[in-house]
This record gives structure tokens, sequence and C-alpha cells, in this order.
């Protein structure tokens, strides 16, 4: 007996047939992964619509038909990035810990967000363009991420003492902050040491400032 006759021809199982929506939601997330990519590689300006869809490998008829176009996309790939900026604080457990450990796990988890590739992208986006223009879309998008990271905060510090009003100053500040680390990181570079004395201050003043009651 050869060994080609001795071989069991196994039945190859059928494909799971993929549904409408999973196929959208695919679709969607490769063409949000192209922009990222694209602008963490060769920036902003030249992240054209042919590049984008070059990268996610469809046509751009197909990236309108999923956003209605570059303004709706770029306003997804933000949501995207905040979202995963979210998810990197879902399990920090209110339970048994304190505000200080609270804060330096924010911040820690907060600057892995703000040194990644979707952060980059997303300040390069906010800085090129939906910066130049205050369009009604742009506009409900801020007040909505705003809300969003409110609602962020809120639930980690929701034992704090601090008053409304410089709660929500302590956020800007925080955000501010390590926006502030985050460019002078992407200005230098590959080369560019993570700034542990600067994330360590913040760490520290962070849970200052919620324990004070005023």
């Amino acid at each position: 007996m050869t060994k080609a006759a001795a071989r069991l021809e196994l039945p190859v199982p059928p494909r799971a047939r993929r549904s409408h929506a999973e196929r959208t939601t695919e679709t969607r997330a490769k063409i949000i992964a192209a922009v990222v990519d694209s602008i963490a590689a060769i920036g902003f300006q030249r992240t054209t619509a042919q590049e984008i869809a070059r990268r996610a490998g469809v046509t751009w008829g197909a990236v309108q038909h999923h956003f209605g176009g570059k303004d709706e996309l770029l306003i997804a790939v933000l949501e995207e990035s905040f979202n995963r900026f979210a998810e990197r604080l879902d399990d920090v457990s209110l339970e048994g810990s304190d505000l200080a450990t609270r804060a330096a796990l924010f911040v820690d988890r907060a600057w892995a967000h703000f040194r990644s590739h979707h952060y980059r992208s997303s300040f390069e986006i906010l800085l090129n363009h939906l910066g130049r223009a205050a369009e009604p879309a742009d506009a409900d998008w801020r007040t909505r991420m705003a809300r969003a990271w409110d609602r962020v905060w809120t639930r980690i510090f929701a034992d704090s003492p601090l008053p409304r009003q410089q709660s929500l100053a302590l956020q800007h500040f925080t955000i501010s902050a390590l926006s502030g680390l985050a460019s002078t990181s992407m200005l230098g570079g590959t080369r560019a040491a993570t700034p542990k004395r600067q994330l360590e201050l913040l760490k520290r003043t962070l849970a200052r400032e919620l324990r004070t009651a005023r």
C-alpha cells in the first residue's frame, strides 16, 4: 500500500458563515486600524482617502458606506481610541483600595494609553483636523467624550470628598499633564525615555488633591 493510499481523507469541516453584522464589525475595525496605522507610520497629512482604503484592503466607496465620509471616520477613530482607554480602567476595583492606590493605577493605565499609537492618532486628528473648525458634529463629539471621561473618573474616584467643580478641574489638569507628557515623548521619537519622575509626581499630586475636602 502506498503512502498516498494509506493516508486518511478526512472531511473538511464547513466554514461557519459569518453574519452580516459580524462582517460589518470586522470591516469597520479594519478601516479604523488602517487610519491608526497610517497616521502612526506616515503622519496625518499623508493619510489620504486612497491610503486608508489601500491599507484596509477596501475601496473608498466601502469606507463611505460604513462611515459616511472622512470626517465621520475620524470621529469614529477618536471614539475607538477613547473606548480602548476606558477598557484599560474597567477592572480598577473600588473595594479594598484607597484613593492613593487608585490614583497610581489610574495614572499607570492612562499613560499606557497616552503613549500608544491610538492616542497619537487621536492627537494628530484633533490637532490637524477637528481643531480647525467648530462644526456641530465636532462639538457634539467633544461633549459626549467629556461626559464619557467624567463617567470613568467618577466611578473610580466616587469616594473622593472633593467638590464637583474642583473634581472637574482636577480631571482637566490630569488630562493636560498626560497629554503634555505624551507630546514631549512624541517629539523625542523612539529614543524618548519614560517620564517616570513626572508620572510619580502626577500620582502624588492626584492622590493628595483627591483626599482634600474644600
